[in-house]
């Protein structure tokens, strides 16, 4: 047989449920609170990982991007430099040859020595055509001093070949006043013309001498792997 509470009994047990239903309540919600701050954290740390990625991957296109053009920057300024250098170069050469050009009218002045030079200039188209009878074309003004060289390249020419050779001042075609000097030798019939002017010889040492010439002012060029 069952007997009635007292009221100070239900109010008792009224408290103990409340107790526990608080109890539990507080432990539900430090559960939800530590399983937030565990997500929470978790968010957290994925977008800091994400911003940390999207900031490094920035970072490296910006540093290949100024990387790039700091290459660029450098290689503008090189080959302009380099420019530069080739056409205070080509400058120094343009006025060597040029000087050399306005020197070229004195190797006349002095008879005796531009005979000389004259009789060798002879003497090489002479090797070189290999024929019985050539013509050697002249200024004017030097016709006097060829005819010796031309004797004189006669009698060496035979002494080294152990032949005659007919040699002929043309004077019907005479070189131009204005040239600094020298002879062009003519052979088979007017069709071979060796061109040993001064001017002529100076073009060719232009073009044969000059990387000879680059050297012994400027040094060899390391980047140079082939030579002619």
């Amino acid at each position: 047989m069952s007997h009635a509470m007292s009221d100070d009994q239900v109010a008792g047990e009224l408290k103990k449920m409340t107790m526990f239903i608080r109890q539990e309540a507080l432990e539900k919600a430090k559960e939800i609170q530590i399983k937030a701050d565990e997500e929470f954290a978790i968010e957290k740390s994925k977008l800091v990982r994400q911003e940390t990625s999207s900031i490094d991957s920035q970072y490296e296109k910006k540093f290949k991007q100024a990387s790039m053009s700091q290459q660029i920057t450098r290689s503008t300024l090189a080959n302009k430099t380099r420019l530069k250098v080739l056409s205070a170069r080509q400058e120094l050469l343009d006025d060597l040859f040029e000087k050399a050009r306005d020197q070229l009218k004195s190797y006349s002045e002095d008879k005796s020595k531009y005979q000389e030079i004259c009789k060798n200039l002879i003497l090489e188209g002479l090797y070189a055509l290999n024929e019985d009878k050539v013509a050697v074309r002249a200024r004017k003004e030097d016709y006097e001093v060829v005819k010796k060289s031309i004797e004189d390249a006669q009698k060496e020419y035979k002494e080294e070949v152990l032949k005659d050779i007919e040699i002929e001042l043309d004077e019907k075609n005479p070189q131009p006043a204005a040239i600094s000097g020298g002879v062009s030798i003519v052979g088979t019939g007017g069709r071979i013309d060796i061109n040993n002017t001064f001017e002529e010889r100076l073009k060719l040492l232009e073009t044969d001498a000059l990387p000879m010439v680059r050297t012994s002012l400027f040094g060899k060029n390391e980047n140079r792997k082939f030579y002619d």
